[in-house]
């Protein structure tokens, strides 16, 4: 898992196929609680995901909202979207198909929240 601090506000996790993407998520909620920044999530390689994924994920996305901060899913394959789908939780995350277009729609956003 690589994370990058992508500005003062914006993290970016690329996230591995399981068995390590349950870590992963693990670690992502502990960072994200001593900092909390908007959150983008690269799902570029995962192509499987279970219910523990899923419930770190919901955790994740409480969290978010406490904190006023945006989670967002990116370059979701067909199969884990089908997940989502399947679940509702497509309604209920925020997706987009590749980190640029979510950097640029944290980017617009975070000025007009700060205002």
């Amino acid at each position: 898992m690589a994370i990058q601090q992508w500005s003062d506000n914006i993290t970016v996790v690329e996230l591995s196929d399981d068995p390590l993407l349950t870590e992963e998520l693990a670690s992502v909620m502990q960072a994200y609680e001593d900092q909390p920044t908007h959150l983008v999530l690269n799902f570029a390689t995962v192509g499987f995901i279970n219910s523990s994924n899923i419930s770190k994920l919901l955790r994740l996305r409480k969290l978010s909202g406490q904190h006023h901060k945006r989670l967002i899913l990116s370059n979701v394959h067909t199969q884990v979207w089908g997940v989502f789908m399947v679940t509702g939780l497509d309604k209920i995350f925020e997706f987009t198909n590749d980190i640029a277009t979510a950097l640029a729609s944290l980017q617009l956003d975070i000025p007009r929240k700060a205002k």
